[in-house]
């Protein structure tokens, strides 16, 4: 005759089932009842503000991406304008979304500083190493004879996330005005500091960022700054001046009605060069209106 043990083999089942579950409600009261205890109320303007951005994480606001500017703008940390590549539509949205006034601003683009390209200006040595500006720049400060000058290996048009920036057959940065967004990334990459942001519109500009003078200046390049002082002499608005302890012209682009046409000119060294507007960015240069 055989005994069964069926029911015997069920009970430790059905004990364990029951202490489970048990046991999973009482974790799950637990974890329910710490996360309302330890839970972080989050601004929904946040939300608002960062769907608003244009997500390019671009850094040109100064904060590590569109979602930490949200935060300080939220938090009333930033102001609402300083997505650049957002322009003023998005500026616009921002403050509305924070229901504060928008503020005046003036679109900037990238500007050069440098017209010292392979033609013009001498090397001091052969450089074999990593193409890029920034690695040249620890070796002596960059296999150009002048130090202050554009490196020309291209950095700054490889971190552009914008395209807007090739480099010459010179090997000299051009920036495309019409792509351009002037969000500074390529100013804060480039070793030597040649790149300024500038109103968008400005259509001179003195290209050199040399510290030297005079001969020093022509032994290393053919169109560097020798600090003549002419290009402020010939232009008595004032917009051009030369400051105490610096060697190079300081130009006043704010100076309404200046043209710098004299100094365009008379500039024995032909430091200042013409920009090209195209008219598209030219009707964007004005100020964009208060609300």
């Amino acid at each position: 005759m055989v005994l069964s043990n069926t029911g015997k083999g069920k009970m430790p089942i059905v004990l364990a089932v029951i202490v489970l579950t048990f046991l999973g409600l009482v974790f799950g009261l637990g974890l329910a009842l710490a996360n309302r205890a330890f839970s972080v109320e989050v601004d929904p303007r946040i939300e608002a503000v960062n769907a608003a951005l244009p997500q390019l994480n671009c850094g040109a606001c100064t904060y590590a991406g569109c979602l930490a500017y949200a935060e300080a703008v939220a938090g009333g940390a930033a102001a609402p304008n300083l997505c650049i590549p957002g322009g003023t539509e998005t500026a616009r949205a921002v403050a509305d979304i924070m229901g504060v006034e928008f503020k005046e601003t003036t679109p900037v683009r990238a500007y050069v500083h440098c017209q010292g390209g392979k033609a013009e200006a001498a090397t001091s040595f052969d450089y074999y190493g990593i193409r890029d500006c920034r690695a040249a720049a620890l070796v002596h400060g960059g296999p150009k004879a002048c130090k202050y000058g554009c490196i020309g290996f291209g950095t700054c048009a490889a971190v552009c996330p914008f395209d807007a920036i090739t480099m010459s057959e010179n090997g000299l940065p051009e920036i495309d005005h019409l792509k351009c967004t002037g969000c500074g990334i390529c100013v804060r990459n480039c070793p030597v500091g040649i790149i300024e942001l500038l109103p968008l519109g400005t259509e001179l500009l003195l290209a050199c960022s040399n510290k030297d003078r005079g001969a020093a200046v022509k032994k290393i390049c053919s169109v560097g700054c020798i600090s003549c002082m002419v290009c402020a002499k010939v232009t008595p608005s004032g917009a051009i001046t030369m400051e105490k302890g610096d060697p190079l012209p300081t130009v006043h682009y704010d100076v309404e009605g200046e043209t710098f046409e004299k100094a365009l000119e008379k500039c024995p060294m032909k430091c200042y060069v013409k920009v090209r507007v195209p008219q598209e960015t030219s009707e964007q240069a004005q100020p964009t209106g208060a609300q």
